[in-house]
């Protein structure tokens, strides 16, 4: 079959990666694709926000299916647009995007539910906002644009006059439109992790655990970013964590998203905070997480698009999932100034130093071809991937892969699973 792949960036490559090993695929297009992607699929320059143009490119080049990978065509709704066209795809429609569309949606959804998660308000106004946030009387707090602010939308204030700035940052313009209105909730204090699942819109096939690393300095510091690395599966999510997650919080979500109508059909994205009280939901996302999507897909023995037709056809209760036995672990390699402004351009070598290595994988970001060289283009630009028999062996792998590439405008976090290894650690002792 024909297969049409919506982005740009470290998640869609390694998607490619996944769907181009399936026996079921014919040929490949990519829109906008990478520089990494166009060796592996035929990057097409299509604008994906004009609905009808990428409608107009399914039907002419005998596009069977249409994959969409980032958040925003989703919450734009391309999945309605191709579903009234007759065009098969992967990704939930635009009601059932708010669970990412929203903030504030989420969180009444969870409430609606009994879903556990931190305490919140919504607000349309600064001063009703910071009222609430000054009743609470706890801190840090925190304060999320309600919106797609390119995960830039959320401040963990640890005084109050930090939450009061973030509120009116929202307020005044800083993230457009998705800042019109405010969600301000109670931090969740514990150890995070990221949950996948399969959805057809009644039946729920979780994935492989992952965990991330969102600070963009070793040690977890400093801003908060798209995710500077990340690694599979996550200790911290045991056999009796997943249960509750599963029954506590994921299927809760599905069958009221179902009872309303509006059925989450693709996959779902929690973010799950460890408290002391047991897991909790502080977000939900409705697209493969990056980079943790280049750690699953390392691990992922079946055929993902099989299992993404599946999705599409509603039979996923006749679907199961094989997972190697072996870690996988992703650096992330950014431009230097990321999470802030960064130069693009920039020279790539060593990239085929890598190929020779075995069990090493590097899913490209931000990059664009130019005249046989490989250039910086983004924030964060390359995840390179390894697996390993453990956690500390597809750490070292990954990083031997770094440690070959020429790239001296880049920097990557030296410490990727940090908190998994110091759990590996004692039962080596």
């Amino acid at each position: 079959m024909n297969v049409l792949l919506i982005g740009s960036g470290g998640r869609e490559h390694a998607l490619a990666w996944a769907i181009t090993a399936s026996p079921l695929l014919t040929r490949l297009y990519c829109a906008p694709g990478n520089g990494g992607i166009s060796e592996i699929a035929e990057c097409v320059a299509l604008p994906v926000t004009d609905h009808e143009a990428v409608i107009r490119f399914c039907r002419e080049h005998a596009i069977d299916f249409v994959v969409i990978g980032p958040e925003a065509p989703l919450v734009a709704g391309l999945a309605d647009d191709l579903a009234a066209a007759g065009i098969k795809h992967f990704g939930p429609s635009k009601a059932a995007a708010q669970l990412e569309g929203s903030k504030g949606f989420t969180k009444d959804l969870c409430a609606e539910a009994n879903i556990p998660t931190g305490t919140y308000g919504r607000f349309t106004d600064a001063a009703s906002a910071k009222a609430y946030a000054a009743k609470t009387g706890k801190l840090p707090i925190v304060i999320k644009a309600d919106g797609l602010a390119a995960g830039k939308g959320v401040v963990i204030a640890n005084t109050r006059p930090e939450a009061d700035a973030a509120i009116e940052a929202c307020f005044a313009g800083a993230f457009g439109a998705a800042g019109s209105e405010v969600v301000v909730e109670e931090f969740l204090d514990g150890e995070e992790v990221s949950f996948f699942a399969l959805c057809d819109g009644t039946t729920v096939l979780p994935l492989a655990t992952a965990q991330d690393h969102k600070r963009v300095g070793d040690g977890d510091t400093g801003p908060n970013t798209g995710g500077m690395g990340a690694y599979s599966p996550a200790p911290v999510a045991t056999p009796d964590i997943t249960a509750r997650i599963m029954d506590d919080i994921i299927r809760p979500t599905v069958a009221t998203m179902h009872r309303r109508g509006t059925p989450f059909r693709g996959v779902l994205y929690a973010g799950i905070m460890i408290t002391p009280e047991g897991p909790k939901i502080y977000e939900y996302n409705v697209r493969f997480g990056d980079p943790e999507c280049q750690v699953l897909v390392m691990r992922l023995k079946s055929d993902l698009l099989a299992a993404l037709l599946a999705v599409a056809d509603g039979v996923l209760a006749n679907f199961d999932l094989r997972w190697k036995e072996d870690a996988a672990l992703t650096v992330v390699m950014a431009a230097r100034g990321y999470p802030g402004t960064v130069e693009r351009g920039s020279t790539i070598h060593g990239l085929d130093l890598i190929k020779d290595l075995e069990d090493v994988q590097v899913f490209h970001a931000g990059t664009r071809r130019e005249q046989g060289q490989m250039l910086a283009d983004g924030g964060r630009v390359l995840a390179v991937t390894a697996l390993g028999s453990t956690i500390a062996e597809a750490q070292a792998r990954a990083y031997a892969a770094v440690d070959r590439i020429d790239w001296p405008e880049g920097f990557c976090r030296r410490d990727i699973g940090w908190r998994a290894l110091a759990r590996e650690a004692p039962r080596k002792g």
